[in-house]
């Protein structure tokens, strides 16, 4: 793990004098117009570094260079590739520190959960780079000739990922479609540019110039640039379901593009009466990513708990929730950070007055930051029980540290209450009865669901949501084939 708290201040301080540049075609560049943005630490609320704004000018060059490149990528074999990007397994977990501070000071999670990102998207480069063969087709014995089909590469592939895993999802949108044979432009958050930015640094001579390139810019010229490109006909997009629907429209406004989206969630989690107590409140804790401050779209921010151990859990959760420490992201003892910025701390803040203002009992946390922390955007974990089915902080995603809990009788169908909301991303059940939570595991309309578990993800198995969630499936072979196209080949005999 990093340092202490003074050592890893220093080497932030180190790292963030820059200067900072867009990669395009293996270049460290500023933005076209030479224009910059701040990037702001939600712990200080100061500007801590001056970024690149980029333009479309800026993405058309990268197009261009990626359209040169991608030849030349196509045509290495798919172990080559692999091999490419088991080099960026490597680069990054030499450089997990650094990484990991940088996703620290301008995202707010600890230091130790983005050490942790880091290491996992080593893992994803190397599972993806191990699927190298399987880009493969099949043959069809029919009555005459030699038929087969062919997988290849769409080309030119836009990545564009969502503030809550800086690191983690600029190198996993990148792993897939390189192994495919894709080059790729990368469009981190803005909010939270800095490890991809550091990462620009770090591949500038890694790949063949033109295969990976990175731009970032405030606001929606970057990604409408490259949604909206004629070149690019492969999309990769994860965040809000609002960006998701706007990409999904000026895709098909500029052509016809093949689009992934992993979108938001109001997951539920569904504890039957013959569940213990303390393992669902340990779940529910666990699986609200209360170290992200509830930033993460799979977060099971909805608990329905059978009115019979409603009571013991949620005495279980207050008591694993006391004394939570809540500190600077750069403390490696600290188990929460702030909120990523303004707008998310007043958001969030707002869904809480709200649903207490409408009747929700506030069990424990609160709209106001810890009384100790003098500044930052910090929230306490927060758990509301709802009587309301129909509050909004029910029904739609909040993105932040707040845990709401409905109780539910014999009366009740808990699995039709977890799938009232729009979207579906994952799920949990919680019951020592096989049959009890297989049913409930079936009929939940969620594209990812734990049985006695929470949170955890699987590398190898698909993950993706139903309805508002999202389209395509990741962190899987699913992933992998998603970047390329089938061609069917047939020689006919003579």
């Amino acid at each position: 793990m990093t340092g202490d708290l003074k050592t890893n201040t220093l080497r932030v301080n180190e790292l963030l004098t820059g200067p900072w540049g867009l990669l395009i075609d293996g270049e460290l560049v500023p933005a076209a117009d030479g224009r910059t943005f701040d990037v702001i630490s939600p712990q200080s609320e100061e500007v801590v570094a001056e970024v690149p704004d980029g333009t479309a000018d800026d993405v058309d060059g990268a197009v261009r260079a990626a359209v040169r490149a991608h030849p030349a990528w196509a045509a290495l074999s798919p172990n080559e590739r692999a091999d490419y990007v088991i080099r960026l397994a490597e680069l990054i977990q030499l450089h997990k520190s650094d990484l990991a501070l940088l996703d620290a000071v301008d995202g707010g999670a600890p230091i130790a959960v983005m050490e942790a990102d880091v290491d996992h998207s080593a893992r994803v480069c190397r599972y993806f780079a191990g699927l190298a063969l399987e880009t493969k087709g099949y043959s069809v014995p029919l009555a005459t000739g030699t038929h087969f089909t062919v997988r290849e590469p769409f080309g030119v592939v836009a990545a564009i990922v969502p503030f809550n895993h800086p690191i983690l999802f600029a190198v996993t949108k990148l792993a897939a479609p390189l192994v495919a044979g894709n080059c790729v432009i990368l469009k981190p958050a803005e909010a939270t540019p800095l490890s991809a930015l550091h990462l620009a640094r770090l591949v500038a001579d890694l790949f063949p110039r033109g295969v990976v390139q990175i731009v970032v810019g405030d606001g929606p010229t970057v990604p409408r640039a490259l949604t909206r490109h004629p070149e690019i006909s492969r999309i990769a997009f994860t965040g809000s379901e609002t960006t998701g629907r706007a990409i999904l429209r000026d895709a098909a406004d500029s052509g016809v593009k093949e689009v992934s989206l992993e979108l938001g969630g109001k997951n539920a989690m569904l504890a039957y009466p013959d569940a213990d107590p303390q393992e669902v409140a340990a779940a529910a804790v666990r699986g609200m990513n209360f170290a992200w401050s509830g930033q993460s779209c799979g977060s099971t921010s909805r608990l329905l708990v059978h009115e019979s151990i409603a009571d013991a859990v949620t005495e279980s959760i207050g008591a694993l929730l006391e004394g939570r420490r809540i500190g600077s992201p750069l403390d490696p003892h600290s188990q929460q950070g702030p909120l990523v910025n303004r707008r998310q701390f007043e958001r969030v803040s707002d869904f809480i007055e709200e649903a207490v203002a409408g009747g929700a009992d506030l069990i424990s946390g609160g709209s106001n930051r810890p009384a100790a922390l003098e500044t930052g955007y910090y929230l306490p974990p927060t758990v509301l029980e709802v009587a309301d089915r129909t509050a909004r902080v029910l029904n739609e995603e909040i993105f932040g540290p707040v845990l709401s809990v409905v109780r539910w009788g014999d009366s009740d169908d808990p699995v039709a209450m977890a799938n009232s909301v729009r979207y579906g991303l994952t799920a949990s059940v919680y019951s020592n009865d096989i049959k009890t939570a297989m049913r409930a595991a079936k009929k939940l309309q969620a594209g990812y669901v734990w049985v006695n578990g929470a949170a955890q993800h699987f590398i190898g198995m698909p993950f993706g949501g139903y309805k508002a969630s999202g389209l395509g499936r990741e962190e899987s072979i699913d992933e992998l084939l998603s970047f390329t196209q089938v061609k069917s080949i047939h020689i006919l005999d003579a």
